[in-house]
């Protein structure tokens, strides 16, 4: 019997419509032989639509007729299956839609990458995809990750954090303590977003005050660090859970300008040319460093990777000081762009085994949580009365 895989991808995020085609790359590349696979698209405004438009990329470039020709659905879950049924729901007969064995989030950044879709899988007791709830959101707060990194000795580079609020309220004095404790050039990233969005580079007082009074635009919440001058930036996907984990081949990102920008990332440098997600980027593979340095690189993500408890495939991008001859990690995508699968097919696995090991994995996850217990027997409603306005007191 084939295991049916719901594959999840779209959301209320900046990165939707890469999300749309790090999906449909999937769609198109799992085995049909084992695995039934119904896509489900959720708009900008979190509502899920399905049906054999949303499998094919060309639907989605004019996605309100992509809408009118699919079905919005919700999830219940009602015994031991999760199903997909049609809303609103039939007055008579069957709204099932489809059934699914596994949810396979193929989404990017907030709302959807953070842990907040992970949580509703894990609230309708179905069996996802990929890291968990804590992982998913720590893997997403640079400043956290960053924070649990350092702690396991991991190297990461010193930063500042600053609110909207605080900038609004002391521009010049946000501005000064970065100067005094990182200092310039200073790279300004929202706090909680990737592919590149809101990112930019401070190289003095007015600089900087525009850089983030730009990334404000996209976060509440900014972390700010030095700009490493003589950057090479190598990347590296790990696969598997906090037992056992596997890196990939190293990439090195080759990009049109200092930082990576997101048209270097999903459109190959130009704004104009056709996309296949991550696997447009322009790349050096296997990357052009030492053996001793790879080494180094893939073993320090497998070591990240497993201490901010991921599971799936992630992918953990680093920083190579030039003029310290030092390897910085720098972020960690927990659900990368296209998976990933172009830093694995070097390895010998090819597409259909990445996602094969991912669905495994979820699998497994979900025996191990099935024999945890999450009941506690006891007889403490049987004693309770809460009398009054105020009602009783109650020590948690």
């Amino acid at each position: 019997m084939k295991i049916r895989v719901g594959l999840f991808f779209g959301g209320k995020s900046v990165e939707h419509e890469v999300s749309i085609i790090s999906a449909i790359q999937a769609f198109n590349a799992f085995d049909r032989e084992k695995y039934d696979v119904i896509p489900v698209y959720i708009t900008k405004s979190n509502e899920l639509y399905t049906g054999e438009a949303t499998g094919k990329i060309e639907e989605y470039r004019n996605i309100p007729a992509l809408i009118k020709k699919s079905t919005r659905v919700i999830m219940i879950n009602e015994g031991n299956k999760t199903k997909l049924v049609c809303y609103p729901m039939k007055k008579f007969g069957d709204s099932t839609v489809a059934e699914i064995d596994v949810a396979f989030p193929v989404v990017h950044g907030t709302n959807v990458e953070d842990g907040a879709l992970q949580g509703y899988f894990q609230t309708l007791n179905v069996p996802y995809v990929g890291c968990d709830v804590l992982s998913s959101a720590v893997g997403m707060d640079k400043y956290v990750m960053k924070a649990v990194l350092k702690d396991n000795g991991i190297p990461v580079l010193d930063c500042v954090t600053v609110t909207a609020l605080e900038f609004a309220n002391d521009a010049d004095g946000v501005a000064d303590k970065i100067k005094e404790e990182i200092g310039f050039p200073a790279i300004v990233k929202p706090i909680n977003l990737g592919s590149s969005v809101g990112i930019k580079i401070g190289r003095d007082i007015d600089g900087l005050k525009e850089a983030l009074d730009y990334a404000f635009g996209f976060s509440g919440r900014v972390l700010v660090e030095r700009a490493i001058q003589e950057l090479r930036e190598i990347n590296c996907s790990v696969c598997g859970d906090i037992d056992s984990a596997e890196a990939s081949e190293c990439e090195e990102p080759i990009g049109s300008d200092e930082i990576l920008s997101f048209e270097d990332k999903y459109t190959g440098g130009s704004k104009s040319s056709k996309s296949s997600g991550m696997a447009s980027l322009k790349r050096k593979i296997p990357a052009d460093i030492p053996e001793e340095m790879r080494k180094e690189i893939r073993e320090t993500a497998e070591k990240a990777f497993k201490c901010l408890g991921c599971s799936g495939v992630s992918r953990i991008d680093f920083m190579i000081d030039g003029l310290e001859n030092k390897v910085y990690l720098n972020e960690i995508n927990t659900i990368p762009g296209s998976l990933s699968f172009y830093l694995w097919e070097p390895m010998g696995v090819k597409y259909p085994e990445l996602l094969d090991r991912m669905v495994t994995l979820a699998l497994k996850r979900d025996r191990e949580l099935r024999n945890l217990n999450f009941t506690f027997e006891s007889n403490i409603l049987a004693e309770v009365k809460l009398g009054g306005a105020k009602g009783g007191k109650l020590n948690a």
